[in-house]
């Protein structure tokens, strides 16, 4: 592999460098659930997915409905 004849000084690797940046993530709050979430993200409540304010899947365990010829009381 190739390497440098002469040492780069250390503005240049600075100068190179300048773009790697490190930001904070930006959190909003649903405005159906409440939830704070990333920006741009489908976010879990309670076993459904939202994502901009909209449900997308509702994986929330179903609870059993009783017909009026099943009571075996």
């Amino acid at each position: 592999m190739p390497n440098p004849k002469r040492r780069h000084s250390a503005q240049r690797g600075a100068k190179r460098r300048t773009h790697y940046k490190a930001f904070a993530e930006t959190w909003s709050i649903d405005s159906t659930t409440g939830e704070s979430h990333l920006r741009h993200r489908a976010h879990w409540v309670e076993g459904k997915l939202f994502y901009k304010g909209k449900l997308v899947v509702d994986n929330s365990p179903a609870t059993p409905t009783v017909t009026e010829g099943e009571n075996n009381q």
